[in-house]
């Protein structure tokens, strides 16, 4: 039942207790003061009580029963619409692509991709498509693009799109090759040789420089030039490579990764509530909503960033196997396509105040293959130069 807790202050407060009870008005607590007095009565019976003519003053102390909550809300009705308003926000915005990312190198298969993707609804600030909508919109732009596009994913991370392209390969036409030598793209120590046209002039375990001969377009019968063409084939050496790494001794490290949700933030006090956020560690972007002088609360529209957080203390007789793994991370992105990683270790170590320096060795089995032009090489002047 509602209830009012009241105060009554004046002189006598017992003769105004004395007033209620002969008007018949109920009291469920009493606490009686010198000058004041605390009583809790019925809502219905406060109308009467400020009927009385009377020099004592009444104020409500706290409100008991269901008329305190509707109470908070009548006073508090701009934020409680607010709140409102923020989780409806929320779930909407939440349904809607704010991002869809096309995963591949080639601009035209990008364009393509983008252009179908367009057409068939899925875009950015349009609604989420559910999943089977995504599995048949893949199957229709494989039928489209049958002859460009080999395969396709769609993946929804919160609201964000990432496709996945696999490009068809097409045979090349074939080219006039010109009279050409292959040569040494960098020193190396062969490893293997595939000639399909030109002369051989190396061996396997050969130590070659940059731009020495390797499969030579001049044609030889015993000792003379009788031709030439365009030498044909590729060639593998292992290539050495030095990585100069450098580790502090506390290292940590917090990563943005590819998901992100959007959800509410509510500063309440020092307190900081997170809402429709599960991500352990995150960075934020935050779009105030509600703010108030009088209240110490305020919401934001927050876009949550999750992050992976590495820490991680090194020393010198643990970091070689950090050293190899980065030093291997950090020359694959730099290495040619085919390249594989035969070897590596460490060559030295150092620790230079709160740092380490560490320089691995590598070595890589490689494409050598670089070529030289000899179109336009007189055979007979070059025999003549040979033969002097």
């Amino acid at each position: 039942m509602n209830k009012y807790k009241l105060k009554i202050i004046g002189k006598n407060p017992n003769y105004f207790v004395r007033e209620l009870i002969k008007r018949k008005i109920n009291i469920y607590d009493l606490k009686v003061l010198a000058k004041e007095v605390y009583i809790i009565i019925d809502i219905k019976d406060y109308s009467k009580i400020k009927e009385i003519k009377t020099s004592y003053e009444i104020e409500i102390v706290e409100r008991l029963g269901p008329c305190k909550y509707k109470y908070l809300i009548k006073k508090n009705y701009l934020f409680c619409l607010g709140f409102i308003f923020a989780i409806f926000l929320n779930i909407f915005l939440s349904n809607i692509i704010f991002d869809v990312e096309i995963v591949h190198t080639n601009k035209d298969i990008i364009s393509i991709i983008k252009t179908d993707l367009d057409y068939y609804g899925l875009k950015k600030y349009h609604f989420i498509m559910p999943y089977k909508k995504t599995e048949q919109l893949v199957q229709k732009i494989l039928k489209k693009e049958v002859n460009d596009i080999e395969w396709l994913e769609i993946k929804r991370e919160g609201t964000r799109y990432t496709v996945q392209v696999e490009q068809r390969k097409k045979n090349k036409p074939s080219i006039d090759c010109q009279a050409r030598n292959i040569i040494a793209k960098k020193p190396a120590r062969i490893l293997e040789i595939q000639a399909t046209s030109g002369e051989v002039v190396v061996k396997i375990n050969d130590y070659v420089e940059k731009n020495m001969p390797l499969i030579s377009g001049f044609i030889h019968n015993k000792e003379n030039i009788v031709s030439k063409r365009c030498a044909e084939g590729r060639v593998y050496g292992e290539v050495w490579y030095k990585v100069n790494l450098d580790f502090p001794l506390n290292y940590r490290e917090e990563i943005k990764t590819a998901r992100s949700t959007y959800g509410l933030e509510i500063n309440l006090f020092s307190r900081h509530i997170n809402l429709f956020n599960n991500y352990k560690t995150f960075i934020k972007k935050t779009t105030p909503l509600i703010s108030s002088n009088l209240l110490p609360v305020n919401i934001n529209f927050t876009k949550y960033y999750e992050t992976k957080v590495t820490e991680k203390n090194y020393t010198l007789q643990d970091i070689d196997k950090e050293a190899l793994s980065k030093a291997q991370e950090t020359l694959k992105n730099k290495l040619p396509e085919n390249s594989s990683i035969i070897s590596k270790k460490v060559l030295k170590k150092q620790r230079n105040n709160s740092r380490i320096i560490v320089e691995v060795f590598i070595k890589v089995k490689e494409d050598i293959t670089a070529y030289q032009d000899i179109s336009k090489v007189d055979i007979n002047e070059l025999q003549e130069q040979k033969e002097g």
